[in-house]
């Protein structure tokens, strides 16, 4: 059988239905850098106890002065990268080094390509869900829910007035620089039968978001006992308030800003499955 030279591989400059992906199809999927189209958003930001950001943050991230939590449910019609799909996250505010960013806990997400791409590229840690946004007027619900548990439901009422006016605040200190920075660790398992550590590595990612609406108000966020997604585990102490948006978010690139020691982020490293059954 002729063997296959890298310099065929690249004289290949077609699309392809094939397993085998040509250069320029390679090196499209390699820049490409994530981008949202009018984005449709429904976050919440609340405050919860110092001890759960402390036990919850894997190191070397460090707690915010505040106990800050960052919730959304998203509607994306259009990507550069996969068909429309709903996406929900929590977050942690973490710190690294004296720069103030999220630390994602969950990602649940209803398109498989999305998931992919982020688990595998940014180390987010996302499970396929099924999630809903609706907007009516001033009223919007947004909701996730998996193994027939909605463990998450955001309601917001867009009035202008939010439940504590610390909200702005923590905002602006978050996105003062046209966007939100990042904090995942990207990790793979051990390989079987083998003496080889795996690698656990602290990343940074830098999200623009260009505003095209922005409206607030006040919000409820409930939260449900789950075993395979323990959002209720990041109590609400105080809700700050409701953000809805519609906006264009483009990821910038990942950079590595440490490698962490296996032993110590274990168990911080499953949150990308479910419990195995017993």
């Amino acid at each position: 059988m002729k063997k296959r030279g890298f310099s065929e591989f690249i004289l290949k400059d077609e699309l392809t239905m094939s397993f085998i992906k040509t250069f320029e199809e390679v090196t499209r999927f390699m820049s490409v850098r994530p981008s949202f189209y009018n984005a449709e958003m429904l976050a919440v930001l609340w405050l919860t106890e110092e001890d759960i950001v402390k036990k919850l943050l894997p190191p070397p991230l460090e707690p915010m002065q505040d106990p800050l939590v960052f919730a959304f449910v998203a509607n994306y019609p259009k990507t550069n990268f996969s068909l429309p799909y709903y996406e929900s996250a929590l977050f942690l505010g973490a710190m690294f080094k004296g720069e103030p960013g999220f630390h994602c806990l969950s990602m649940p997400v209803t398109n498989d390509m999305a998931m992919a791409g982020g688990r595998e590229l940014g180390g987010y840690p996302k499970k396929i869900a099924q999630i809903q946004l609706k907007k009516d007027g001033q009223n919007v619900v947004g909701w996730t829910e998996r193994h027939g548990i909605r463990f998450m439901e955001i309601q917001a009422s867009l009035t202008g007035t939010v439940n504590d006016e610390e909200l702005q605040t923590f905002v602006e200190m978050l996105t003062s620089k046209g966007g939100m920075t990042v904090y995942n660790f990207l990790h793979g398992q051990k390989p079987v039968e083998t003496t080889t550590q795996p690698s656990f590595h602290l990343l940074k990612q830098f999200i623009s978001v260009d505003q095209q609406t922005t409206e607030i108000g006040e919000a409820k966020v409930t939260l449900k006992e789950s075993q395979y997604d323990p959002w209720a585990e990041v109590e609400v102490v105080k809700v700050l308030g409701a953000i809805y948006s519609v906006s264009n978010n483009i990821m910038q690139e990942i950079t590595v800003l440490a490698e962490t020691d296996p032993m110590t982020f274990a168990p911080y490293g499953f949150r990308m499955w479910d419990p195995f059954p017993e």
